[in-house]
């Protein structure tokens, strides 16, 4: 009996692998093999990556805030305990987001955050 050959899924499977690898420069987009390492390799980046770009926006909102709460007289870590001391729960997000345009609201948090 001949072996089956199942020309149909190879070429779904290799065609998946050649969009992936679309723009990338030399043998890594023409050689199947050089292809799958590469496109490994990027998936595996692009996981670590997304992590890290959470990472990195953290710590932008927290420099935003950060300055902003300076230019009230306080620092960082006193501000967020004196936030969560009154029940306040606001992410860094849209604090950073409001300290940078409406700097009156931004006050008024503020305010609401200092220690007695």
């Amino acid at each position: 009996m001949p072996r089956a050959l199942n020309n149909v899924a190879s070429h779904r499977r290799r065609k998946k692998i050649r969009h992936k690898a679309k723009g990338f420069t030399g043998a890594r987009r023409n050689v199947l093999r050089l292809m799958i390492e590469a496109v490994d390799r990027s998936m595996r980046f692009s996981t670590i990556h997304r992590k890290q770009r959470a990472r990195n926006f953290r710590r932008l909102w927290i420099t935003r805030i950060n300055a902003a709460v300076h230019e009230h007289g306080m620092n960082y870590s006193t501000f967020m305990n004196g936030l969560a001391n009154q029940h306040i729960e606001i992410n860094r997000k849209y604090l950073a987001d409001i300290a940078v345009k409406d700097p009156a609201a931004f006050k008024a948090i503020v305010d609401q955050g200092k220690p007695a």
